[in-house]
């Protein structure tokens, strides 16, 4: 015991000094941010959406006033007129690719509709917002009736243009990506276009933020909540080797995952800067036995998570509007909850304006110090850091719980922390205080893109259906 004790002492000494040490700092600007997402402007937008009848992905292309197609080509002229509010700031992109499958039984061209805001000094890292502007009702196949997709995922689109809104007025050295995907209802399709054309231009995508079914706060259990708001994450990466799967399992890594660290990030901007929403969590990369749009990203070896609502109505979801045995079935405007969805927006925008304004994460985290009482890390140095900051916590904890900053170099000694009871990271931190999310030691937890062992398909652009 005397041996133990003095050590013991240690440890909580050194960690005690260090917890102190917040994620950033405080930011006028993502309060600032915050403060200009506007409720009725996400009301307007979704009110649009819906009134195009149906967005089904086989529905009208021709129309002018309704189908999916007319509706693309209106999101596209209003992230147009927002370029023109900000001196051309977005670059309006319409990728395609022609798909078939179960749910398409004839080739069918998909469309997404990107605004890309170039970074000024780190324009080819790329951080993305995306959500699906195709709707759905009972039949998978109906192209024609009535499919309004006010929540899903008319509340998703409206809170990408509502960011493209609010963020083109501003600079941000790395890119924006506003992405609004079709056919996710039939395949996730939209979601391959995006991440083959994210491969195609060598995007480097640090993170996508997929928005989907965000406006709802009253669940079908009879439960009401409007102050949570579930991300959810993968642990491990989608594409790892063999031997990165080892490294991983050897090290303990399987809750580390990037796309895990930007969920904790965007956990501690609501804590910080949203005093009426809570992120939740969630270990997996998608509600149970479902999926969306950012498994293409994963797929293709970047980081994503899934922005949705705490609580669903699933009477809502991929129905045929009607009223039966007295339940109001149908994803109609009146069960949108437009403050909810703000508040969910203002999270979004928080978290893509922290991301695009702080450095990269470290690259080529490692650590050592096994049989000794203290741990090194080191790491290599990124462009445009001003400080590193080291953290750590307990295996069983959620959260990074204590810091150390470093101001020069690219490697510390934590004496007396011993490498077999922690977990240790490192974060990036710019001149201005951004910082990055955490990278984690070896292959499975940096943010460089692992692509998938299988070679991609070749991107085909096909021109925007008229």
């Amino acid at each position: 015991m005397k041996l133990i004790l003095p050590l013991l002492a240690l440890v909580l000494t050194v960690a005690s000094v260090a917890q102190a040490q917040p994620l950033g700092g405080e930011q006028p600007l993502l309060r600032n941010i915050a403060g200009q997402v506007s409720v009725d402007a996400l009301k307007a937008t979704d009110t649009r959406l819906v009134g195009f009848g149906t967005r089904h992905t086989l529905s009208d292309t021709v129309s002018e006033v309704r189908g999916i197609g007319a509706a693309r080509r209106w999101v596209a002229a209003q992230f147009a007129a927002l370029a023109a509010q900000c001196g051309g700031c977005l670059k309006i992109e319409t990728p395609s690719q022609m798909f078939t499958g179960p749910r398409v039984p004839t080739p069918t061209a998909i469309v997404d509709v990107l605004a890309i805001q170039r970074g000024t000094t780190d324009p080819d890292r790329v951080i993305v917002i995306s959500a699906h502007i195709d709707s759905l009702m009972s039949d998978f196949l109906d192209g024609k009736s009535d499919a309004p997709g006010a929540n899903d995922d008319g509340s998703g689109v409206s809170a990408v243009m509502e960011a493209a809104r609010v963020l083109s007025a501003h600079k941000f050295p790395a890119t924006i990506v506003y992405a609004v995907l079709s056919g996710e209802e039939q395949g996730l399709y939209g979601g391959k276009v995006l991440a083959d054309y994210a491969v195609a231009q060598g995007w480097r995508v640090e993170a996508t933020l997929n928005n989907d079914i965000v406006g709802n706060t009253h669940g079908q259990s009879g439960v009401v909540d409007n102050t949570h708001v579930r991300v959810f994450s993968e642990g491990s990466r989608t594409n790892e080797t063999p031997a990165q799967i080892k490294a991983r399992h050897d090290s303990g890594g399987e809750l580390d995952s990037p796309s895990r660290n930007v969920a904790r990030l965007m956990q501690t901007l609501a804590d910080r800067y949203l005093a009426d929403l809570q992120v939740k969590m969630v270990y997996r990369p998608d509600r149970f036995a479902r999926g969306g749009d950012h498994i293409e990203m994963l797929n293709q070896g970047f980081p994503a998570v899934r922005v949705t609502e705490a609580v669903e109505d699933y009477t809502r979801e991929h129905q045929r509007v009607r009223i039966e045995n007295g339940i109001h079935y149908g994803d109609v405007l009146e069960w949108v909850d437009f403050p909810y969805l703000a508040k969910v927006t203002r999270l979004n925008a928080l978290s893509l304006a922290t991301l695009a304004s702080a450095p990269e994460p470290p690259r080529a985290v490692a650590i050592s110090g096994a049989v000794t009482p203290d741990t090194t890390v080191k790491w290599t140095a990124v462009p445009g850091a001003a400080a590193y900051r080291v953290w750590w916590r307990d295996t069983t904890e959620a959260q990074w719980r204590y810091s150390r900053v470093v101001a020069q170099g690219a490697e510390t000694k934590l004496a007396g922390i011993n490498i077999d009871d922690w977990f240790f990271r490192v974060s990036s931190i710019g001149p201005d205080g951004f910082e990055s999310p955490v990278a984690t030691p070896g292959a499975s937890g940096g943010f460089e893109r692992l692509a998938p062992a299988a070679p991609t398909p070749s991107f085909i652009t096909a021109p925007p259906v008229k």
